[in-house]
């Protein structure tokens, strides 16, 4: 398994920051529900008829599960990459389909949109990590 030097401060950080942001979810109160189901839903409607505790849930427990991929050192680069490009894209999906995150017409945020738009990071790092994955097992069975 390819393990680069640089994969440990960006997996470790990444991974901290998200398994951290879950296990808060994990308690969250019924307001705090209702906050994270009402924003979630707005972008993602299929979201409306689940109850607000059930989503928030299920929100805590996939980002725990991203962060736990990321920490774990056998789990490989483009897996954890790919789970974080995942997690990241419906980030992105947010920020991009809800109203007033954004200038109007533009990809630019508005001071409502910059936490999410932030979140872009993690497309970056997801997309490095599933990338050199993939490049360092082609050059690995070229080489063999």
């Amino acid at each position: 398994m390819a393990f680069a030097a640089w994969h440990i401060p960006v997996r470790l950080i990444t991974g901290a920051y998200i398994l951290n942001s879950g296990l808060q979810k994990r308690a969250a109160d019924s307001e705090t529900a209702e906050g994270l189901h009402g924003f979630a839903k707005t972008a993602y409607p299929q979201f409306e008829d689940m109850p607000p505790e059930d989503f928030t849930k299920l929100l805590s427990t996939g980002e725990i599960a991203v962060g736990a991929l990321l920490l774990t050192p056998v789990v490989p680069t483009a897996v954890a990459g790919a789970a974080l490009t995942t997690f990241a894209g419906l980030l992105g999906g947010l920020y991009l389909r809800t109203p007033g995150l954004r200038e109007e017409g533009s990809l630019q945020p508005t001071q409502q949109g910059i936490p999410l738009a932030k979140d872009s990071w993690l497309l970056a790092i997801g997309s490095a990590l599933v990338l050199d994955g993939i490049l360092n097992r082609k050059s690995k069975r070229d080489a063999s």
